[in-house]
Formats: structure tokens, sequence, C-alpha cells
């Protein structure tokens, strides 16, 4: 990204900003760090982009998550996810406030267990080499869609319980969702509307025919009242949904990132010990989610010396505030051995997100066992050509071509 002239702006979206996001974040907390950001639809939203101000608004009490509390500008625009009004589909976590939230989450976490995510290691090492042994023969692949798109959505079907044949229909539906733009409304609008059916649908299936999943497992809790009926399938949605993104992003971009950095690469191929640290560097210096979901001030508070009314809306730059020289020495580098304050890849205070320990497993497991696996691996085209997604909360790459010597399984 081109350098900006003093006391200007620097653009906040575009393809060249989608790909190198980090000079104008280091423009907005020198100069503009809680600032407005105009969006599709006539919306516009406060961007918080320092450290300490993201940790305050994360936690802040007086920041809700329902679209409800949103001003008028902002429900009107059309932003958001496009089911936000129903609430067979919105009444999740993700949008709740206390003391739902606080409810839906004790509830939920449990579903999350360090036992059951020691028992998902195994299922994705499984899942990582038969893709492997798919496109190893051929000395070239695309590490999105053959791998960091097909791993997290089989093991979150296999979380949930859902019958083989329905698969299909499901990887249909959610690329629709994944790659549509705004533009694509309607075609998004139709997907939900099937992806509703279907939800309430295998609900009732696995009331009549319980199992050891999650949907199975949320049923249950329903039947003992921690649940609503419209909770249950608010919560299975959004696992089918927003899910399987956060996991797609972070194996993407770690991939992306060890390419880029040989040395670490050759690190996690060698010794396996060394996966965990460079996993949470990854998520520090590429995480896969670029703001945080929106917040909506219930009364006037101030941010970062900043007012913001009552209904407006909040976003805070999870990527930004990873990057904060006040808190990340040398924030641009690559470096699994930083002593440093601890990353908001997943955010921080009650929100913070309840499926990260999966996301951190499949990490581990993917990129793990892709480098031992093909220690050749290299980019195919110029990382500079990559594109990435211009979504305004994930940050991932469509494609990751890369090449490397043929070999069987």
């Amino acid at each position: 990204m081109a350098t900006e002239e003093p006391g200007v702006c620097p653009r906040l979206h575009g393809a060249e900003f989608d790909a190198n996001p980090y000079p104008a974040y280091d423009w907005l907390r020198r100069n503009s760090p809680v600032h407005r950001i105009d969006m599709p639809g006539g919306a516009w939203a406060w961007l918080v982009t320092r450290y300490d101000d993201a940790l305050e608004a994360l936690a802040h009490p007086k920041l809700h998550k329902s679209p409800a509390k949103a001003n008028v500008v902002w429900q009107r625009s059309g932003m958001g996810l496009p089911f936000d009004h129903r609430p067979t589909l919105a009444r999740n976590m993700l949008n709740a406030d206390p003391p739902d939230h606080a409810r839906q989450r004790q509830a939920v976490s449990a579903l999350f267990s360090a036992q059951r995510m020691e028992r998902l290691r195994e299922r994705c090492r499984r899942i990582t080499e038969q893709a492997i042994a798919g496109f190893a023969p051929a000395g070239k692949a695309d590490l999105i869609a053959e791998l960091a798109y097909p791993l997290p959505v089989t093991i979150i079907c296999d979380l949930l319980g859902m019958p083989q044949e329905d698969r299909a229909n499901y990887h249909r539906w959610a690329a629709v969702i994944d790659s549509s733009e705004v533009a694509a409304i309607d075609e998004v609008w139709g997907v939900t509307d099937s992806l509703e059916r279907y939800v309430i649908g295998l609900i009732a299936r696995k009331r009549e025919n319980p199992a050891d999943d999650l949907v199975s497992a949320l049923v249950e809790l329903q039947d003992k009242k921690v649940l609503s009926a419209d909770e249950v399938s608010s919560m299975v949605f959004l696992l089918l949904i927003a899910g399987h993104e956060t996991m797609v992003a972070l194996i993407g971009n770690g991939l992306l990132t060890l390419l880029r950095n040989p040395k670490y690469a050759e690190l996690a191929r060698t010794d396996s010990s060394t996966l965990s640290a460079i996993i949470e560097e990854v998520l520090r210096y590429a995480g896969p989610v670029r703001n945080a979901t929106w917040r909506f001030a219930i009364e006037p508070i101030t941010i970062g010396g900043q007012l913001v009314q009552a209904g407006e809306p909040v976003l805070v730059s999870l990527l930004s505030a990873n990057h904060d020289p006040e808190v990340f020495d040398s924030p641009a580098e690559f470096d699994p051995y930083r002593r440093a304050q601890h990353h908001l890849a997943f955010g921080h205070g009650p929100h913070v997100c309840v499926g990260q320990s999966m996301s951190r497993v499949l990490g581990e497991v993917a990129i793990g066992t892709v480098l031992r696996y093909l220690p050749d691996l290299r980019l195919a085209v110029p990382a500079e050509k990559l594109s990435w997604w211009p979504s305004a909360i994930m940050r991932g790459v469509y494609e990751l071509p890369v090449e490397f010597t043929p070999r069987k399984m």
C-alpha cells in the first residue's frame, strides 16, 4: 500500500487494503484511533484500532450485541447477517446480551470440552492425510479448496451429527453465503431459507433419534429448559455457517504466513512441539478475524476519547490491536518466540470465542501435517497476486495455489 499523505486518512476498503491493511491501521492508531468508517447501504461504524481501547470496548458493559440496539440508519442498511430478524436463527450467543448470553454460553461451553477437542485431534489428522493423499500425486494444489475449506466443514458436520447424504447440499449452501457480496443478497436469502428449514428438520430428527453429537446435546438442553427452541436452532445455524469460516481462514493464513517465513515452516515441520507457539503467533500476526462482530452503544459512552452515542455501531479491529507497537515489539515481524501480552484474535471479555480451542486443534493438525508430508511446499504464484475476502469481519484468501514434488501416500 502506498504511503499516505500526513493528515489524510488512507483508504479503508478495496483490494489493496484487503491484501495489506496494516499500513492503514498504523495511520489510524497514530492519528484517529477511534475512526468513523462508511459501510455499504449508508451505514457507518466507529472503528477501534488501539489495543488498550480494544480491550475496553470488547468488555464494555454498555456495548451490547443485539442488532435491536442499533440505530435506525444501521438497521435500514441491511448490514450484518441477513437473518438477524429471525428468532429461529438469530437467538444465539453472538447476538445475545445479559442475562441470556451468560446462560447460553455456560450451556454451550460444555460441548467444547477439552476431552472432546482431544478426541477431535485424531479425526482431523485422518481427514488432513486423506486430503493430502488426494492431491499429492499432482504436485500442485489449491490448499483452500482442497484442504482448508473441506476439513473444518467435515469436522463441524461430524460434531453436529449431520448425515452424509445431507452434506452435499450443505456444502453448496455454505459456499453461497461465504462467497456472496451485497449484490447477491437475494441468493443469500434463498440459501438462508433452505438452511433454516434444514436446521429445524435436523433438530426434529435428533429429537426422535438422539446420538452422541452436538445437536442431540442441544436438544437435551432444551428438554431440561436450559435453552429455548429458538436458541437451539440458532446455535446449530451459527455453528454451520459462522463456525467454519474462522477455521478456514486460520489454516489458509497460517500456511501462507509460514510459506513466506520458511525458517519457521521448517521448524514446524521438524519439531511438532513448536506448533502451539507458531499457531499463536499466526493468530496475532495474520489472524482470521478482521473485526470483532458488531456492538452497539446502549447509552452515550466514550472510547479512546471518542464520544459514541446510543445506538451507534462499534467495530473493534482485532488485526490492528494485534499489531499495536505499544504492546507488541516489532509487530510486523513474525516471531513465535515473542514475549508479549495475549493477542486478541479470538476477542476478549464475555464474548470471547467459545470455539477457539477447536480452531487451535484444527490449525495445529492441518498446518503441521501439510508441512510434514510436503517438505518442499512453495507458493505457485507471488503472494501479491492472491485475492483476499472483502469482508468487514473475516480475513482470508480465496485461493492458495502451491507446488511441491509429486508423491504418493
